[in-house]
């Protein structure tokens, strides 16, 4: 439920996208600084520079191309890095492009190596270097491309090759949303999809919605949900309360498995240092389900510290479960 993946359900969430940078919520430095890209091309009459986004999934980097593309007036052509699987897929997409387009390749960091060298002259050159025919007759084309905008992005900048990272103008991270821009966005899709609320409700799907937008959207639509089957259909604290206990989402947004992870680290390793494959073997999970996907938040939180030897887990960890920090070589024990 609180995964910042996206998954089939999601697909509500298109028509809850903001369509220009005045709509976007958050983000405020990212925001400016693409504000300025935007009317320093519209004013030279030129393509948008190449733009990386990178951050955790569920911030907005698909959205952001989006608006990027709307702003500019031009199309936008969407493709994904585990999707280019020979260089005649990627010369087909390029040779079919329009001057201005954006080619918005997401999880940019699984293109392949092939793939990346025939990309470099088309972002640098606006050219595609094609061979024809094969052994000794084989012959080299370059096709002239009309000026074209690549946005990438990925959730792990570190997996980018240094090359195709270079050739990109504008690299922005996102981050997670502070509260404030959560409850913003909460509200902006309540009242798009026409959810009677009360603020308070607002607020608390907001406060665990762990700073992602997409998990925040995923919650009110389960909210609105259990509110017209259970409740009068209105969006209060009590019932958004009453709907996010029921699915297991505590007050800052932790679930079942995030929960499980911090307790196996303090019960069963006496809150470590334990290693990532143990600690997934222990609850029978996927150790880069673990890495990706509650690692990150429960180290936003300050609920585990990255060590040398292993996960620990902190003070404030054995608080929020309502147990007590051992200050010596004691055991942990419930209150």
């Amino acid at each position: 439920m609180i995964s910042p993946e996206a998954k089939p359900d999601d697909r509500l969430d298109q028509t809850l996208r903001p369509t220009s940078l005045a709509d976007v919520i958050g983000q405020d430095q990212v925001r400016e600084n693409l504000s300025i890209l935007i009317d320093a091309a519209k004013q030279r009459n030129e393509s948008l520079d190449h733009v990386l986004f990178y951050g955790p999934p569920g911030l907005g980097k698909t959205t952001l191309s989006h608006v990027l593309a709307n702003e500019m007036g031009v199309n936008i052509r969407i493709t994904s890095g585990p999707a280019i699987e020979k260089a005649g897929d990627l010369a087909a997409i390029l040779t079919n492009l329009r001057a201005g387009d954006i080619l918005f390749i997401d999880e940019i960091h699984r293109l392949g190596r092939a793939i990346e060298e025939i990309l470099y002259p088309g972002m640098e050159d606006f050219a595609l270097d094609i061979i024809i025919g094969k052994g000794p007759s084989a012959r080299s084309i370059r096709l002239k491309l009309p000026r074209f905008t690549v946005i990438g992005a990925t959730t792990r900048l570190a997996l980018v090759t240094a090359p195709l990272r270079a050739r990109f103008g504008a690299v922005y991270r996102l981050d997670y949303y502070d509260q404030n821009s959560m409850e913003k966005i909460v509200q902006r899709a309540s009242n798009m999809l026409s959810v009677p609320y009360e603020i308070d409700g607002i607020k608390e799907i907001a406060r665990r919605a762990r700073g992602t937008p997409r998990v925040a959207l995923r919650l009110l639509r389960r909210v609105r949900d259990f509110t017209q089957v259970r409740s009068n259909g209105i969006v209060s604290y009590q019932t958004a309360i009453d709907a996010l206990d029921l699915l297991n989402v505590d007050i800052l947004g932790l679930d079942e498995i995030d929960r499980r992870v911090i307790r196996t680290i303090i019960e069963k390793y006496s809150g470590g240092p334990v290693g990532l494959s143990t600690i997934a073997a222990s609850i029978s999970e996927e150790p880069d389900t673990i890495m990706d996907v509650v690692e990150p938040y429960l180290l936003q939180l300050g609920f585990l510290d990255r060590t040398s030897q292993g996960r620990v887990a902190t003070r404030i960890a054995y608080e929020h479960l309502g147990m007590v920090y051992p200050e010596d070589d004691k055991q942990p024990r419930l209150l």
